[in-house]
């Protein structure tokens, strides 16, 4: 594929990876203060996972932009989707145990995972039917 990747995937990825990255962070710099971690979750732990987590996504777009787009939008969706892993916080400790900040960092991720979300899977919607009825692809 070597047209260029669709623009609202890219700025979606990217304002996802900056919303995994804030929670993440604060996450890792603050590990004992967040009700009900498991001991195990370290600091450490934390950054490799969202190393990890962004290496997918980096992956994803590279994929969408040099391969294949709907194999890259597979994994953007992944991705996106990953970004809901952080509700389980809530499944360790009530919403009232968790500060503001702690709130407003996993709020801020699950938006932006369901942003990145709706519009890979409208975009793989379209690649599929693009590819099941020729009549509609662009020559």
């Amino acid at each position: 594929m070597k047209d260029a990747a669709p623009k609202l995937v890219l700025l979606l990825a990217g304002a996802y990876c900056f919303a995994s990255f804030t929670h993440f962070f604060h996450n890792a710099e603050f590990c004992g203060e967040y009700p009900n971690l498991p001991t195990w979750i370290s600091r450490t732990s934390v950054y490799w996972t969202w190393l990890a987590l962004t290496a997918l996504g980096a992956t994803g777009v590279f994929i969408m932009q040099k391969i294949h787009r709907a194999t890259g939008l597979a994994l953007l969706t992944i991705y996106g989707a990953l970004g809901f892993a952080g509700l389980g916080h809530y499944g360790l400790a009530p919403i009232s145990r968790h500060t503001a900040v702690m709130n407003l960092t996993i709020g801020f991720e699950i938006v932006a995972a369901a942003a990145l979300l709706t519009v890979t899977l409208r975009a793989l919607a379209k690649s599929y039917d693009a590819d099941q009825n020729p009549k509609h692809k662009k020559v």
